[in-house]
């Protein structure tokens, strides 16, 4: 597995989005959330086709971090099946994995 991911995550609204981003780096799950609002997405859900507005979380994390990350997005998420898809990282510009790392390091105590 790649050391950094980016996953993507959608939600139903602003309000939704800021509150999962504020606790995805408040629990420095995430080093950074970028919100890209005004998406309109079509799927299939319980056999009809439906289209539906909706923001796109951009969050960039350690792989080390992804489970906890997922697990807690569906417990703050308001949708039964939320998406949370994963994307690994090759590479990226050093100064910024490093602060990467650094902004999800747990705090010591």
């Amino acid at each position: 597995m790649k050391k950094y991911q980016v996953v993507l995550i959608t939600t139903p609204n602003r309000k939704t989005s800021e509150r999962l981003s504020r606790l995805l780096v408040d629990k420095r799950l995430a080093a950074c959330v970028n919100a890209v609002p005004g998406g309109r997405s079509r799927y299939r859900w319980r056999g009809k086709v439906e289209t539906a507005r909706e923001e796109l979380l951009i969050v960039k994390t350690r792989a080390a971090l992804l489970k906890e990350l997922m697990l807690a997005v569906r417990q703050a998420h308001p949708y039964a099946v939320c998406e949370i898809l994963a994307l690994g990282v090759g590479s990226g510009n050093p100064p910024y994995v490093r602060w990467l790392d650094d902004s999800t390091r747990r705090a010591k105590t």
